[in-house]
């Protein structure tokens, strides 16, 4: 069972909702992200999400995209992010961590060098959101030798006959992306959102969890309520970004988990 299994079979036995937060790595700069990696667990994060900075990167709106152009001038590479995981399983070996990004800094690498290194590093899952199904045989099948899960997003545009070709090698979870545009763009609406993730659950037996357009307390509370889980990352990283400090975000981040742990 990987981590990420293990962490729903733990939050369906005690009842509660997930908690997701994504971080840029390496914002505002390496140490910093460090210390806000290592206190998410004990901030009531139930998985975290590491997005790997890229210099295009096309589905984040201006708050994600200026968070990875500080880290990238902050001298982030790909091999500071895994490092980053490295730091917090010395001290954690049970709170799953999913990279998000593009595919690029992982082709560049070599795939196999990735996944090998993700997988010493204690990477659980992957969200590449530039790789369609039909190149699942470039990372997401190879991902899988290496027991790496491949999640994968679906959209308000995903309809019925695309649905069955998003799920086909999707593991870990489902991250149902609750507004069309980019990341920060629009605000989540639960009763929007609500038939939307019946009709996923009704296609597959992986959680579903929400992301895009949850910024506050309630509304994590309002999204989790009709799904496994939600996700924030706009909100936290717009927080890191106004120069907060670490037990400020922290705080934060807190004040999100518990309205998703609320629902």
């Amino acid at each position: 069972m990987s981590r990420i299994d293990a962490k729903f079979a733990q939050l369906r036995a005690e009842g509660r909702k997930a908690f997701v937060s994504y971080v840029m790595a390496g914002d505002p700069d390496y140490e910093t992200s460090v210390a806000i990696v290592k206190g998410l667990p004990a901030a009531g994060v139930d998985i975290i999400e590491l997005g790997m900075p890229f210099t295009d990167p096309m589905a984040d709106g201006p708050t994600i995209q200026h968070a990875g152009q500080r880290a990238l001038d902050g001298g982030q590479t790909l091999e500071k992010t895994l490092q980053i995981v490295r730091e917090l399983r010395k001290t954690d070996n049970t709170t799953p961590v999913v990279m998000m990004g593009y595919y690029n800094p992982i082709y560049s690498r070599g795939v196999h060098k990735f996944l090998q290194d993700a997988q010493d590093a204690g990477i659980d899952g992957l969200i590449v959101v530039d790789l369609p199904p039909e190149e699942d045989s470039e990372l997401c099948i190879p991902a899988k030798d290496y027991g790496i899960n491949f999640i994968r997003l679906a959209t308000p545009t995903t309809d019925d006959a695309r649905l069955p070709t998003v799920l086909q090698n999707t593991s870990g979870f489902v991250y149902y992306v609750s507004v069309n545009g980019i990341t920060g763009s629009a605000a989540a609406n639960a009763g929007t959102v609500g038939p939307e993730v019946a009709r996923i659950k009704a296609a597959t037996d992986l959680p579903v969890i929400v992301g895009f357009g949850i910024r506050s307390p309630e509304a994590a509370r309002d999204i989790a309520g009709i799904a496994d889980g939600c996700v924030i990352g706009s909100a936290i990283v717009s927080r890191i970004g106004a120069g907060d400090s670490v037990p400020q975000v922290l705080d934060f981040v807190s004040t999100l988990a518990a309205g998703a742990h609320s629902a």
